[in-house]
């Protein structure tokens, strides 16, 4: 059963904060991506198998909005959810916080679309969709 929402976890480390001490504004979307694909794999859809079957998620368009800073040796947690999924696109949300705070540190959105390993976009088997939907709609509100 998918935890409501799927929640990732990761310790800042040096390398990922700025000058100022202030995590990097790139790394907020590396977390995504790592929270994107372990929830994929918790809900028994690995990334790689959906590679395998033909079918990759792109990047098509990504937002962050950054509220409060992040900073080097703190624990985020990234709350994961999936917005919208058909046989063009899935369009997941994020809310990032700090462990034992709960002011919303950073949020923001993902819209990928199927594509063949060449890049150009395809549907996907609607009995995919339909497991997808399943697993991952029993997810709440963020």
């Amino acid at each position: 059963m998918l935890r409501n929402p799927f929640e990732y976890s990761a310790r800042v480390r040096y390398a990922d904060t700025d000058q100022m001490g202030v995590v990097y504004h790139a790394r907020y979307l590396e977390w995504f991506e790592s929270a994107r694909t372990e929830m994929l794999r918790y809900a028994g859809f690995p990334y790689r198998n959906l590679e395998e079957q033909g079918f990759f998620l792109p990047v098509i368009e990504a937002h962050c909005r950054y509220r409060l800073p992040v900073h080097y040796d703190e624990v985020v947690n990234i709350r994961t959810q999936m917005e919208e999924i058909n046989r063009l696109k899935i369009r997941l949300k994020y809310r990032l916080f700090i462990e034992g705070h709960p002011a919303l540190r950073a949020e923001g959105w993902t819209l990928h679309c199927f594509t063949d390993k060449g890049g150009k976009p395809v549907r996907a088997p609607q009995e995919l969709i339909d497991v997808l939907k399943a697993r991952l709609s029993e997810q709440i509100d963020l």
